[in-house]
């Protein structure tokens, strides 16, 4: 697998932007081709994603590594593809989507397109307490501030995948964490056995 691609941006229009490594063009698709039209003409690094299909063999591009691994993050969600992915990066907001998933924000999320409330609540089942230390901006800062709440997300999303473990149905899951939500216990094993009581 591809990690990045270091060479001239020759080309930038509104689905992608092409980039030149010793004489062959790379077509790369990005959540905002323009805006990496200040490095026009100039070498530069651009992490890539590749995906493989019978039909297609497609590149994605990113300005960092954090928000490629953003990215690979978004797209393990159920619901969520390549195209979604980059339709939430495009808002360049990287800090507000991941204080979005840790907070449960669901209103937050469902401005982005294609991010319906069900889509919404699958993001921050998958991802909550999983973002924290992703990306090298003040979120860090943000989540020091809340941290003891962070902890307690943390533990409630290890005993919501401790439920999808023992063989509960998604919806069981997805119903019992919004219910979680305002119950407040010190462990993973309190947040399971509430969660036992509930269903």
């Amino acid at each position: 697998m591809y990690e990045y691609l270091k060479g001239k941006i020759e080309e930038i229009t509104p689905y992608y932007l092409v980039i030149e490594v010793n004489g062959i063009g790379f077509q790369l698709l990005s959540a905002n081709p323009y805006s990496f039209s200040e490095k026009v003409g100039e070498a530069t690094k651009i992490y890539i994603y590749q995906v493989v299909r019978e039909d297609s063999h497609t590149l994605y591009g990113f300005h960092t590594r954090d928000e490629k691994l953003l990215f690979l993050k978004l797209i393990s969600v159920s619901g969520i593809g390549p195209k979604s992915a980059l339709a939430i990066l495009a808002n360049e907001d990287e800090e507000g989507i991941v204080m979005a998933i840790e907070q449960s924000d669901v209103s937050y999320l469902t401005k982005f397109p294609g991010v319906g409330k069900k889509t919404a609540s699958q993001m921050i089942l998958d991802l909550q307490g999983k973002l924290e230390d992703l990306l090298n901006i003040s979120t860090s800062n943000s989540l020091s501030m809340s941290s003891e709440k962070s902890e307690k997300s943390k533990k409630r999303t290890e005993a919501l995948e401790a439920l999808s473990a023992l063989g509960y149905a998604s919806k069981d899951v997805k119903r019992v964490e919004k219910e979680l939500r305002d119950v407040s216990c010190q462990t993973a094993d309190q947040y399971l056995r509430h969660a036992l009581k509930l269903l």
